[in-house]
């Protein structure tokens, strides 16, 4: 029987590849067919009409953020359709409202799946709030944890600028019957925010990452009188100071 070597170097840009849980991976962020499958994945995923391997050819980009600064006319230039280039505009622009649920796995982040994404929905509401503690309470592997991190640190700057709100849709509902609240900087009575929030809930409250109009409460365990603070103070918002003390444990 033939034995059958793996290869040990990407055939695109011949850059070294990287086993991760016995795939293989090509790291070169310019890589032209990475690149390619990377946008094609993405828009299979945010399911983006209109956008399949022949389109991201003709638009001749090499990055998501070409992709979505691109004009109406630029779009007609590359794909030589008018009525092809508004569908896709519109697809395009339909697809800025999707969650943080569907974005993560449109990444194409290694062992960051569908499942994945959902579980972090569940302990946390924006990307800025991902930590390593809070993957292990949503339940994530530690390979799973550790290549989400990477990503983060490594490659995120580079989508930050999208057009999206990079935020969770939790379809978990909550019986919100004490008010909602905000919880703002660092907390010294719990370890993470992921611990916070879910008290808050489990409590009856329902908890906002950014100050809202419809918050009632800010936690500011800091002391520091931050702008979000003072705006919540303005706004005759409750501040708390020690959440343990607030919720009476």
């Amino acid at each position: 029987m033939t034995k059958i070597e793996a290869p040990t170097n990407c055939p695109s840009c011949s850059s070294v590849l990287e086993e991760v849980n016995y795939l293989l991976y090509c790291r070169n962020p310019h890589c032209g067919e990475k690149v390619l499958k990377l946008i094609e994945h993405f828009a299979k995923t945010l399911k983006i009409k209109g956008l399949g391997p022949v389109t991201v050819a003709k638009l001749d980009i090499v990055s998501l953020e070409e992709l979505y600064s691109m004009s109406y006319a630029d779009i007609v230039h590359q794909i030589g359709s008018e009525v092809l280039a508004v569908k896709l505009v519109d697809e395009l622009e339909r697809s800025k409202s999707a969650p943080l649920n569907v974005l993560l796995p449109a990444f194409s982040i290694p062992l960051i799946g569908k499942t994945a994404s959902e579980k972090l929905s569940k302990v946390c509401e924006d990307i800025e709030e991902i930590d390593y503690d809070l993957c292990r309470k949503a339940g994530l592997g530690e390979k799973s944890t550790a290549s989400l991190l990477d990503w983060l640190e490594t490659e995120f700057y580079q989508q930050s600028m999208l057009p999206f709100s990079f935020k969770f849709e939790n379809n978990q509902t909550t019986n919100i019957t004490h008010g909602t609240v905000c919880i703002s900087g660092k907390l010294t009575s719990y370890k993470t925010k992921a611990e916070a929030h879910n008290k808050l809930q489990e409590l009856g409250y329902a908890v906002k990452s950014t100050l809202t109009k419809d918050v009632t409460i800010l936690v500011n365990e800091s002391g520091v009188e931050s702008a979000k603070t003072k705006k919540a103070r303005d706004a005759g918002v409750q501040i708390i100071t020690n959440l343990l003390d607030f919720i009476g444990e």
